[in-house]
């Protein structure tokens, strides 16, 4: 299911890459991307920005979830390590390490579905962020 949809809050960029939900528990998620011709770089592997986006995009899930009452993560500071070239299936696994009232931190990692190869780690900072309550007399 387009990842956007499954949280409850449209992702744009994302859904624009074909990121896909498949599990979402308090603090962790796992996500899936079918690399396409048009998100390879001129090696004829996966560019560092989609890899970054779909990690990126599982950490601040991740974050999100560790606290029910936040609407959603902004990334603060993110690491990325780029290990090998992949193709085919990728999927994302994050896990948020600790999330305060408002910063959490989270770690993910992408491998190639296939072959369970280690593509890219990441490990961020997230603000949390809630959504103001309606004030009285608002429609």
């Amino acid at each position: 299911m387009d990842v956007g949809k499954a949280v409850g809050r449209p992702i744009p960029f994302a859904s624009l890459l074909g990121i896909r939900l498949r599990t979402r528990e308090t603090g962790h998620v796992v996500l899936e991307l079918d690399l396409r011709d048009d998100l390879m770089n001129s090696a004829g592997t996966a560019h560092g920005g989609v890899l970054m986006t779909l990690l990126d995009v599982a950490m601040s899930i991740a974050s999100r979830t560790a606290r029910p009452d936040t609407t959603f993560a902004v990334t603060m500071e993110m690491k990325t390590s780029f290990i090998a070239p992949c193709s085919g299936l990728l999927v994302a696994e994050a896990r948020c390490v600790h999330a305060a009232r408002s910063v959490a931190f989270a770690e993910g990692e992408v491998r190639e579905e296939a072959s369970g190869k280690l593509v890219a780690r990441a490990s961020g900072t997230f603000m949390l962020k809630r959504e103001a309550a309606a004030a009285p007399g608002d429609a």
